[in-house]
């Protein structure tokens, strides 16, 4: 019967028709504080659902305060961990709630954020297992935020990196792999194929132009990429509905990036 939850939650946050998903994560604040586009939860979650977003991620705090209020209907995926950027080291993160409070909250999936390489890497396993346990007895989807950082990682993107952290989530036993893109097609295509789950990518730090986010999106799909979590690149920009309608003309409707930003 798990396994049956697991599959109508995920349809939640996953479109039926391409099998992909454009997520926007929003749980900054407790990494950052209040920064640029958080600051109205109930807003910006209504702009990126009108324009075509399957999900949104968050912490459980702040669900109340900005999910499913008004406006257009959006998945809901509630981040179990995290650490402020206050903290001797951000890298370190730890278990902020669990599976059952998040589905008590009505969550379609959980996430998890483990950075491999970090010094505090075996907690993060162990924290992993004991949320992935639970999400298979409760039938709830884990997306598991992999990210090679550590003091052995000199290059964040570095496909070799990106090919462990993309693994080692699948080894555990994730559902959806969240990553960093490695910049080219063909190293990404090697990673996406050597695991059977979905593999989508973060956005990272704000990029500096539409086309170039909207590049980075199309060569992942191209790749084999099952979609994009993009954050400050959406809830940061002028204009958040038509970024996000235009990478879901990419994401679901194999658009170019020409064709997308004709229409953008």
């Amino acid at each position: 019967m798990s396994n049956i939850g697991k599959r109508i939650r995920i349809e939640r946050f996953f479109d039926r028709k391409s099998k992909k998903t454009i997520i926007i994560p929003m749980d900054h604040g407790l990494t950052m504080g209040t920064i640029k586009g958080l600051e109205n939860l109930v807003d910006m979650i209504d702009k990126v659902a009108r324009g075509g977003a399957n999900a949104v991620l968050e912490h459980s705090g702040m669900v109340g305060a900005g999910h499913r209020q008004f406006g257009k209907d959006i998945g809901l995926i509630i981040h179990l961990s995290g650490a402020t950027n206050l903290t001797p080291d951000p890298n370190k993160k730890v278990l902020v709630c669990s599976v059952e409070r998040a589905l008590k909250m009505g969550a379609d999936g959980v996430s998890i954020h483990i950075n491999i390489g970090a010094d505090e890497e075996p907690e993060m396993l162990q924290d992993a297992h004991t949320v992935i346990e639970a999400s298979r007895e409760w039938g709830v989807p884990l997306l598991a935020m992999m990210y090679p950082r550590g003091k052995k990682i000199t290059d964040e993107n570095a496909p070799d990196a990106v090919n462990i952290a993309v693994r080692v989530g699948a080894e555990l036993g994730a559902d959806i792999v969240k990553t960093n893109y490695t910049g080219d097609i063909d190293s990404f295509k090697y990673i996406v194929k050597g695991v059977n789950i979905p593999v989508i990518i973060a956005g990272g730090p704000k990029m500096d132009t539409i086309p170039e986010l909207f590049q980075v999106a199309y060569d992942s799909i191209q790749a084999g990429g099952a979609g994009v979590a993009f954050g400050r690149n959406v809830f940061q920009s002028e204009n958040p509905t038509k970024v996000v309608e235009g990478l879901s003309k990419i994401v679901h409707k194999n658009y170019t990036v020409e064709e997308a930003l004709k229409e953008y």
